[in-house]
This record gives C-alpha cells, sequence and structure tokens, in this order.
C-alpha cells in the first residue's frame, strides 16, 4: 500500500493549458474520487498517475518511489507502477476469453502459469463472474465486460486502483453494480482512485475533489 503524491504538476498540449501548480495527496488505503465536468482535467490527472501521460513540469510519487518528473527526466512505465487500471469503455480484447483477458498482466509479470491461473480463477471469482472463464466480450453484457476489466486491473494485486469513469458506459442498474464491487475492493484494503462527472458516484468515497477548469473548487470529506 502507498499514498500517491503530485507535487506542483503542469499539463501543457501545444498552446492549450490544462492544469498548473497542481498538487494532491491520495492517502493510503483512501476511497477517493475526482470529481468534475468533462475537460476540466480529471482524466489527465488520472492518466499521469497511471504513466499514461508525461508531466510538463512536476513530480509524481507513489509511496517513497518518484515515477515521473519533467525536469529529471523520470518516466516508470505503467506495468513497473504496481497500479491497476478501469477504463470506461472496458478495454478488453475482443478476440481473447475471459480468462485470457485478466490473465495478462500476470504474463508481463512472468508469473508462473499454474499460480496466475489460480490467481486468474479467484479474480473473476471476486467479480462474480465465475463459470464464465471460457467466453468471449461479445457473449456478456457491457456489465459484466466491465466486471472482466475490473478483475484484470486487480489480479496483480496493485497499490493503487485507478478507475476512469467506470460506470461511464453503463445503465443505472448495470453502474451501481460494478460501483459496490468497486467499494468492496476498496473495504478489503484497495486503494482507490475514480474519476467521475457524476455526484452520486462519488458521495461514498472518503473524500472527494471537485475540479473545475483545472483548479480545485471544492473538497469533501465523509462524515464518519
Amino acid at each position: 500500500m502507498a499514498d500517491v503524491r503530485l507535487e506542483n504538476l503542469a499539463a501543457v498540449f501545444g498552446t492549450h493549458r490544462v492544469f498548473e501548480g497542481f498538487t494532491l495527496t491520495i492517502r493510503d488505503g483512501e476511497c477517493f474520487t475526482l470529481l468534475g465536468p468533462s475537460g476540466c482535467g480529471k482524466t489527465v490527472v488520472m492518466r499521469m498517475i497511471a504513466g499514461f501521460e508525461h508531466p510538463s513540469a512536476g513530480e509524481v510519487f507513489i509511496g517513497d518511489r518518484l515515477v515521473s518528473s519533467a525536469a529529471k527526466k523520470v518516466h516508470v512505465p505503467t506495468e513497473s507502477r504496481h497500479i491497476g487500471v478501469v477504463f470506461q469503455d472496458y478495454a478488453v480484447w475482443p478476440h481473447k476469453r475471459v480468462l485470457e483477458n485478466v490473465v495478462y498482466p500476470l504474463q508481463i509479470q512472468k508469473v508462473p502459469a499454474a499460480e496466475a491461473r489460480a490467481r486468474t480463477l479467484e479474480a473473476i471469482a471476486q467479480v462474480h463472474l465465475g463459470g464464465l472463464e471460457d467466453r468471449y466480450p461479445s457473449q456478456l453484457s457491457g456489465g459484466q465486460q466491465q466486471r472482466v476489466a475490473v478483475a484484470r486491473a486487480v489480479v496483480g494485486d496493485p497499490l493503487i486502483l485507478l478507475a476512469d469513469e467506470p460506470t461511464g458506459n453503463l445503465d443505472s442498474k448495470n453502474g451501481e453494480q460494478v460501483m459496490e464491487l468497486l467499494r468492496d475492493l476498496h473495504r478489503a484494503g484497495a486503494t482507490l482512485c475514480m474519476v467521475t462527472h457524476d455526484p452520486r458516484y462519488a458521495r461514498h468515497a472518503d473524500r472527494s475533489i471537485h475540479l473545475f477548469d483545472g483548479r480545485i473548487v471544492e473538497e469533501n470529506v465523509a462524515v464518519v
């Protein structure tokens, strides 16, 4: 487990400045939400934590480890950051069965085949898809495909679980089911950071930050 620290981050794409001087800490074990409208910068923040984007300035730490720094020319690749990512559009491979999709991070880590299979079956059961290991994504509902994505994100036992609009392509029923699954994973010990534009999905977070035009305009802490 580990904190995530963003120190004086800047994101500049050509002449477009998304944000600068952005500083934030996501605490170890926290259920955290970045809330805001489209274009406010929340997904860019998430992508910088994940390593999909390089900051124009500033630094990103996961625990005590520096994983991104513009000035020091440090950029640890995504697969070496010990994170799991759930995307809005599922991002499952249509030509791979459920088991093949979920086991992929363990194959990248070169986990022995027998151990990888056992851990994969455990992750699939954890998201309530046991018995569907040999199905292709086209044989699953949207909610089930997102569950496959969640299983793939957690199978490698990540330090941080990132979820970028994980309910964006789902109806209300499936969206609530996926959110409950993410909350269960958090209660089991995962640090969860979620991006959403929907305040309904931020209400169960330990803490939520509201972004607007690249700036933090509000912070809400759950009342225990």
